[in-house]
């Protein structure tokens, strides 16, 4: 039997300004079908900047200076303020519509209907399908659950989340982690997601990568990094963090 072939590879990537102040330094990683992979560490560790590459939207003055980035599927990316990545002048369930008529080329009636499934799938109120709403009427947790619908109207085999849970108190984060959860299970998408939170990180990748002032210092299976972290910045991390709250159906930790 045939080894899988990774969905994407990340090889020796390196990131700088235009002053050449190294930001990312010969970061690497490869992504399976299906696999989630935790980018753990920090701000400006340069977990988001990574992201940001292997999407190929660059901040301005940032520049890549060295190494591949070879995918095989499309991307899709889930930003950490939903309220920032959202028209706010542009009713939630047209702005997905939109995204599903210019991204899997269906028609106008067929984009609404499939929007409207997709943020069914996600939990959100039956009530849109009547009376579509603005950002500013929605909470952070529904706006957060608007981007992923966005975000998963691409139909992307890799979905790129950059801290979507930040923002949202403890119960909201917790929701989002098992709606994200249920939604890889269901659609099957390979997923690279960024977090400071060790404890999120674990809950929902099956491996993890470290991330230290642009460097990858541990990477391995989430269990035996928690279990037997051999990095000091890893130890820090794990003994920094607050538990994410129980996922549904889990044993205690």
């Amino acid at each position: 039997m045939m080894p899988e072939q990774p969905l994407l590879i990340v090889d020796q990537l390196s990131l700088a300004t235009k002053a050449k102040e190294t930001l990312v330094n010969k970061v690497s990683f490869t992504l399976n079908p299906g696999e989630s992979l935790g980018l753990v560490g920090e701000s400006g560790s340069g977990k988001s900047l990574t992201l940001r590459a292997i999407l190929g939207l660059l901040p301005q003055g940032v520049e890549l200076n060295d190494g591949t980035i070879k995918s095989g599927a499309e991307a899709a990316m889930v930003f950490q303020d939903p309220r920032g990545a959202l028209d706010p002048l542009c009713p939630v369930v047209k702005q997905v519509a939109e995204v599903v008529h210019y991204r899997q080329r269906l028609s106008r009636r067929a984009s609404r209907a499939a929007a409207l499934e997709l943020l069914q799938l996600l939990g959100l109120p039956d009530s849109l399908a009547q009376a579509d709403r603005y950002p500013s009427q929605l909470s952070g947790g529904q706006c957060q659950r608007i981007v992923i619908a966005m975000a998963l109207a691409c139909k992307p085999g890799i979905l790129l989340c950059d801290e979507p849970t930040t923002a949202l108190d403890v119960t909201v984060q917790r929701q989002i982690i098992e709606t994200i959860t249920k939604l890889q299970k269901e659609l099957g998408f390979a997923m690279v997601f960024v977090t400071h939170n060790l404890a999120i990180a674990a809950a929902l990748c099956s491996r993890l990568a470290v991330m230290k002032q642009g460097e990858i210092v541990e990477h391995g299976d989430a269990l035996e990094i928690l279990q037997h972290p051999e990095h000091p910045y890893t130890r820090m991390l794990i003994e920094a963090v607050l538990p994410v709250p129980q996922l549904e159906g889990s044993g205690p930790s």
